[in-house]
């Protein structure tokens, strides 16, 4: 991975930090993508300079082509090309689909599986050009099973297997690869801020008995960005612990 151009969407979270740690570590030059506010992501970029992690950090709303559009432009003016996408911004509103609104389907949909487009479509033509790149989509277990309460949530992340299938076959000549990974319940803020009864619910439905590290996930997806798995496509890699097999 040494000299590659990684775009991160959603990588101010524990993920995503894991996930640009590791393609440093590895040698890649990273960029995360946030629309959060600019004090938040400078004070993220701060921690982890003085951590040893030099990340570029760009202000966008996924949800909005345009935006992703002006976004492109500011990567091509000041940085090298991009040669891995990892697309891992996401939301929930969590609701029962009796009681969801429009809103709460449209902004979960805009984010976890729209952003998809936005982001990705900006860069596919450099990478056809140029003949290299990877794309990873961080779907979710969810996405493969369901869950009370995440019609909207399940849909965009089981949507993400259809976009990768069909982009890896369109792109697969030209020396790109385009794969998902489905994550179980990870160790995040959100997961460890639940009930520590509901935590231990949780876990007493994963077979090997614990949450995955953020770290577990940032391999997984380093590998699918490896130039090594240049003949993996269109697949989905399950890191859940077991929590769902198929």
């Amino acid at each position: 991975m040494k000299g590659r151009t990684a775009l991160i969407t959603g990588g101010l979270g524990v993920i995503g930090t894991a996930i640009s740690r590791e393609f440093i570590n590895l040698g890649a030059k990273v960029i995360v993508v946030d629309r959060g506010s600019k004090e938040k992501a400078q004070a993220w970029q701060t921690q982890q300079k003085e951590e040893g992690y030099e990340i570029a950090c760009i202000y966008a709303d996924v949800t909005n082509y345009d935006n992703c559009c002006d976004m492109a432009k500011n990567i091509e003016k000041n940085f090298n090309p991009i040669d891995i996408i990892v697309n891992g911004a996401g939301t929930i509103q969590d609701v029962s689909f009796r009681k969801m609104t429009p809103e709460q389907w449209n902004h979960v949909l805009h984010t976890d599986l729209d952003s998809l487009f936005n982001v990705t479509r900006q860069f596919i033509n450099g990478m056809i050009e140029r003949g290299y790149g990877r794309i990873i989509n961080i779907s979710s277990v969810n996405g493969e099973k369901g869950q009370f309460g995440q019609t909207n949530y399940a849909s965009a992340k089981s949507g993400m297997y259809g976009f990768t299938k069909s982009l890896a076959l369109e792109v697969a000549k030209y020396g790109i690869t385009v794969n998902s990974i489905s994550p179980g319940y990870v160790e995040s803020k959100m997961v460890m801020s639940i009930a520590e009864d509901i935590q231990k619910q949780i876990i007493a439905q994963i077979p090997v008995g614990r949450l995955a590290k953020p770290e577990e996930i940032a391999w997984a997806i380093a590998f699918l960005a490896s130039e090594r798995s240049a003949f993996i496509t269109g697949s989905n890699l399950a890191i859940n612990g077991g929590i769902h097999m198929y």
